[in-house]
């Protein structure tokens, strides 16, 4: 099919769909499904792809291999939300965004057996037991099977166990019963009721409805005591204490809230995570960070709403309040949006927070040892963001001034290329033009000086130049840089609180402050450059006064060369005593034509 026949083609498909809620599927030449989207009009959903040029490289890439188009309609945009993310399993669509667990993570298993087990496993088939998880904290877990396995002595063989076995005394005590960890019900010791009670209290217990099971504890204790059935209220009391420690253990934010899904998340270039609670009698009982990898230009509106469907599919979640840091447009008939700003809500929300910017980190620092390249772009990119400009800043240039009281003045030009140092391009001044402690003039000339030398060899200049001041250095430096060189440039100030730390990045003019978090990637990378510059001046400078401060009349005779000074100090020890020696003296040491001259340089002076 030519060009203006798809052109066609399609324009039919999109002319005729109705008005209605729905999914619709993109094909391509091989009749694969490459997306599915959902929308409360098919008809203006579908058309907004074909009617004007979109500014995402991947939206254009998507609709230039759309091949065919394919709908359904259904009742509501809650129906259409619920299918998409059906579809989207089924299919896998190249340009959707994919769900990525990045590993499998344990789960707690009741199994169907006639004397039920609880376990670990990793393995999940509905057939074979009720599942609890998955469990992202695995040391969590353990501790919640360690609970268990203290309050109730269920049994951890793994025999098929029937009650016909148990009829005919098939089975005899194990280990496990000797050491009292199991009551022998597979021998009659202990009844089918009693185990199953035990069986029913631990599912209250991964279900997170403990502060109910305590209250109950708490009162079998009171009255087993009260009828001097002291023995049987020391093995509940000891349960009670279990349970009471676990409850302090765990994450408990407040009796009343109860059956809540909270959502956070944080959104990259490539990538957003999110997090997901649930939160059942005041404790977080499930706990999950995942990421999808966008593969559109999807608002974090839209990824947090299929985030949100997936999870409560996934773990049939029916809470009917949701928290989130933002309203979303969530179709889902009963349901609650809460965005909390204060109280035991918005605890749990930047709890949540904390989870997906751990997991962010966590995830980007795996990635980055596989490929330290994808770090420094990242960098660059997110420097680029930050500031608004149009090119990514690859090669970064920074000044800095050294000088005490004025002498000795020098300055210093660090280079990053790819955000990484290029020490062979470094560069050291001296101050030739200034008088006197004047940082902003020692910063034009050396500015001035840089930027005319690069003009006229024709080498590149950088993207971004950054200040190691406020204002006051961003602005001397313009003044060069825009209006006497007349170069377009970036300049960016790093700018030092009372206590002389870095505290907040300038950029603009009038120059205004870049919000930055500063423990992200992008500050300490901001103040690796900043702490290079100042080292790099730092050495020049002390190199530069230490140097004068040895410097001798030796060094002002002509044709006295490091050798013969050496050789001097060697035998003299002092300047002092070389001044105070005989001509022939020295001439024993260097012979008569230099003996002669040093000695009379130093006496006429």
């Amino acid at each position: 099919m030519d060009k203006e026949a798809l052109h066609d083609y399609i324009k039919a498909i999109v002319s005729n769909l109705p008005e209605k809620p729905g999914c619709y599927q993109y094909l391509d030449d091989s009749g694969t499904v490459i997306y599915v989207g959902k929308a409360k009009n098919l008809k203006r959903r579908v058309a907004s792809y074909f009617n004007h040029e979109h500014d995402s490289i991947k939206t254009r890439s998507l609709v230039s291999r759309i091949r065919d188009i394919k709908y359904i309609v259904v009742k509501s945009e809650s129906d259409a939300l619920l299918l998409e993310n059906n579809l989207i399993k089924q299919w896998c669509p190249r340009y959707n965004i994919l769900l990525k667990d990045g590993k499998t993570y344990p789960s707690i298993c009741i199994t169907n057996e006639y004397l039920p087990r609880i376990i670990e496993t990793r393995k999940i088939d509905t057939r074979g037991g009720t599942y609890y998880g998955p469990y992202s904290n695995v040391g969590a877990m353990h501790m919640l099977l360690d609970v268990i396995r203290k309050m109730y002595p269920l049994r951890r063989c793994t025999h098929s166990i029937t009650p016909e076995g148990i009829a005919d005394g098939k089975y005899k005590e194990c280990l496990e019963y000797h050491i009292r960890n199991c009551t022998a019900p597979c021998t009659g010791r202990e009844t089918y009721e009693k185990y199953m009670s035990y069986i029913s209290d631990a599912t209250e217990i991964l279900k997170g409805n403990t502060s109910s099971l305590e209250r109950r504890l708490q009162t079998d204790m009171q009255q087993l005591a009260s009828e001097m059935r002291f023995e049987e209220a020391e093995i509940v009391k000891r349960q009670y204490l279990l349970i009471k420690n676990y409850r302090a253990k765990s994450e408990v934010v407040s009796n009343t809230i109860n059956d809540v899904d909270v959502f956070n998340i944080e959104d990259n270039s490539n990538v957003a995570y999110i997090n997901y609670l649930h939160v059942a009698n005041g404790c977080i009982n499930k706990a999950f960070t995942f990421e999808y990898a966008k593969r559109l230009d999807e608002t974090t509106e839209d990824l947090l709403v299929s985030g949100i469907v997936e999870m409560r599919s996934r773990y049939n979640s029916s809470s009917r309040e949701i928290i989130v840091p933002f309203h979303v447009e969530l179709p889902i008939d009963g349901i609650q949006i809460s965005i909390p700003q204060r109280g035991d809500k918005k605890k749990l929300l930047e709890l949540s927070r904390m989870n997906v910017l751990q997991y962010k980190k966590d995830r980007l620092a795996q990635s980055d040892k596989l490929n330290p390249e994808q770090k420094q772009v990242r960098l660059m990119k997110e420097l680029q963001d930050a500031l608004g400009m149009k090119k990514m800043p690859i090669h970064i240039e920074c000044f800095d001034n050294s000088n005490i009281s004025g002498t000795d003045a020098v300055a210093a030009c660090v280079v990053f290329k790819k955000a990484k140092p290029c020490k062979s391009e470094y560069h050291k001044y001296n101050i030739k033009t200034v008088d006197g402690p004047d940082d902003y003039a020692s910063m034009q000339e050396v500015v001035r000086r840089r930027y005319s030398r690069m003009t006229d060899e024709g080498t590149p200049l950088p993207d971004l130049i950054i200040t190691d001041g406020g204002k006051g250095q961003m602005e001397v430096v313009r003044k060069v840089v825009e209006d006497e060189l007349q170069l377009n440039i970036p300049i960016a100030g790093l700018a030092k609180n009372n206590h002389h730390r870095t505290n907040e990045l300038l950029y603009g003019f009038p120059a205004k402050t870049i919000q930055l978090r500063t423990d992200s990637a992008l500050f300490h990378f901001l103040t690796q450059i900043q702490d290079e510059v100042h080292r790099f001046a730092i050495t020049f400078h002390r190199n530069k006064r230490s140097k004068r401060q040895t410097k001798s009349e030796l060094d002002s005779i002509p044709g006295i060369g490091p050798k013969t000074k050496d050789l001097l100090l060697k035998h003299f020890k002092s300047v002092k005593r070389i001044k105070d020696a005989s001509p022939e003296e020295l001439k024993a040491i260097l012979g008569e034509n230099k003996s002669s001259k040093i000695y009379r340089e130093l006496h006429n002076n």
